[in-house]
């Protein structure tokens, strides 16, 4: 049973209940200011950090607790250094819980250097990493939520061995996060000062908190967890709340995100049925019910067990409409009507993600072996003005509404990407081939397979044609206009080719390669 605690927090949740339990089991608190009153205005008595250190706090309380009556009777070795703390009347401290100033959050806010700054914490990373550094001794608390668990394992008698470690490994990973958020802030501060400002600095620190651990990974021999970000934003994966259903699975985690940055970028209602990662069917509307039945309409052999995004708040009608007509994995949108939740599937997972955002991450991630890439977002969109018709024939009113549709859903197809589109909907697909004329024959055997008729449709090209084969296809199978980036060296043979054919072919100059 610990003797003496350490109480100084600046998140205050639960430290009066905390600091109650533990003077009710006869341990002594020590505080510092805030924390101090909190448990004054309580009525819970705790010795003021200062008096017990016979120092004052100094410089506006920048200095409170770097003394070594503190780190001394933290940092003690038990009998080792039992002389030691007799000698210079040194208490020994057996439990420290501390949280750290709320700096990512100020930095966030967009508050000044000299804020920002204000929001380092020196003193309490320092005392955290003292008392985990000895935790064969000493608690480190770090986070509100484990405060039950500590008052639960003192009331049966003390800590474990395994306790202890436990503890100490959460206090070292919440001082790794707060110093790389720190570092992070310092890079893009000494960035946005430069000539050429880079997102890249010259180590990157990353820090993400468990959000907890998944029945299994791609496959079932592959264990796996789910990290999120300190503070996922609204829209993203990483702030959902799951309504209903069985636990995510890693590949529901990574179809969910496919699905909601491909609905994010619409402004009409509109739905994404993703598979494997990549979409199936998508589909702009009148209203979410419409635009589900021409997503769904698109390949329902490939909806089968998708999972399913919108980019509105989803109604029960809805919702119904999608359960009657097919199996899905999951069902997210920005918010679920509560009423739409009642009398659902036990298994049909429900997930709301909050307003959407079409700004996707500043920054793209991909392991490799021994080591990291790491790519600015790809949110760059077409620009209609900047659009450039090549052929003799423009595309229609029509027919432009369809290129941008086709093109904005290619961004989010595995190059070689491929997609046919008419009346805001897509007719067929063809991703991830090794030849762009493949992906062609796939798109367009999709849309016949699924009964669509590809006369007078739009087709997007992720990039541009290397030959003329793949215009030669599409213009055979009914296409009637072509939006590509341009930039081949036979981009003249693709264009004569679009002549032949009397197809609108459309450059966009912007390559959306999806890897």
């Amino acid at each position: 049973m610990p003797s003496r605690a350490l109480l100084s927090v600046s998140d205050k949740t639960g430290i009066v209940a905390f600091a109650r339990s533990l003077a009710d089991l006869g341990v002594e608190l020590l505080s510092t200011g805030g924390t101090r009153q909190t448990l004054a205005e309580a009525g819970i008595d705790s010795t003021e950090l200062s008096d017990h250190m016979g120092f004052p706090e100094i410089m506006d309380g920048r200095v409170k607790t770097l003394h070594p009556k503190v780190h001394g009777g933290i940092l003690a070795r038990g009998e080792v250094d039992a002389g030691a703390l007799r000698e210079h009347g040194i208490a020994p401290i057996d439990l420290v819980a501390v949280n750290l100033y709320p700096f990512a959050r100020a930095a966030a806010a967009g508050v000044t250097s000299q804020e920002a700054l204000a929001h380092i914490d020196i003193g309490g990373p320092t005392l955290l990493r003292g008392a985990a550094k000895n935790h064969a001794r000493v608690a480190a608390v770090a986070h509100p939520e484990d405060y039950g668990d500590v008052i639960d394992a003192l009331r049966a008698g003390g800590f474990t061995a395994a306790q202890r470690f436990e503890l100490a490994a959460k206090a070292f990973a919440h001082t790794a996060r707060y110093d790389a958020a720190i570092a992070a802030w310092f890079a893009g501060v000494q960035n946005a000062g430069a000539a050429d400002v880079s997102p890249f600095p010259p180590t990157l620190s990353l820090s993400f908190a468990k959000r907890g651990a998944m029945r299994y990974g791609e496959n079932p021999h592959q264990r796996a967890a789910f990290y999120v970000e300190d503070e996922p934003r609204s829209g993203t994966v990483g702030g959902l709340t799951q309504l209903h259903g069985a636990a995510l699975s890693y590949n529901n985690v990574v179809d969910v995100d496919a699905a909601l940055q491909c609905v994010a970028v619409f402004d009409a209602p509109a739905c994404a049925i993703v598979k494997h990662a990549g979409p199936c069917g998508v589909a702009v509307g009148a209203n979410l019910r419409d635009a589900y039945a021409k997503a769904f309409a698109a390949d329902r052999t490939s909806a089968f067990g998708g999972v399913i995004a919108f980019n509105r708040a989803l109604d029960g009608h809805t919702l119904q409409a999608v359960l009657s007509a097919q199996f899905v994995e999951a069902v997210v949108a920005p918010e679920i009507c509560s009423e739409a939740v009642a009398g659902v599937k036990k298994s049909v997972r429900l997930l709301q993600v909050g307003a959407l955002d079409d700004r996707l991450a500043p920054l793209g991630y991909r392991q490799v072996s021994g080591g990291l890439l790491v790519q600015e977002a790809d949110g760059l969109a077409a620009d209609e003005r900047a659009l450039r018709t090549v052929t003799e024939r423009r595309p229609s009113s029509t027919e432009l509404e369809d290129l941008l549709f086709a093109w904005r859903v290619a961004t989010f197809v595995k190059s070689n990407a491929i997609v046919i589109a008419r009346a805001g909907a897509t007719l067929g697909m063809g991703g991830g081939q090794t030849s762009r004329v493949g992906s062609v024959r796939v798109a367009v055997g999709r849309a016949g397979e699924e009964g669509h008729a590809i006369a007078g449709a739009a087709l997007a090209s992720d990039a541009f044609f290397p030959f003329r084969d793949g215009v030669d296809v599409a213009a055979q199978a009914g296409v009637a206009a072509i939006i590509q980036p341009g930039g081949s060296k036979r981009d003249a043979e693709c264009i004569a080719a679009a002549n032949e054919h009397g197809l609108a072919m459309v450059f966009t100059g912007v390559r959306h390669f999806r890897h």
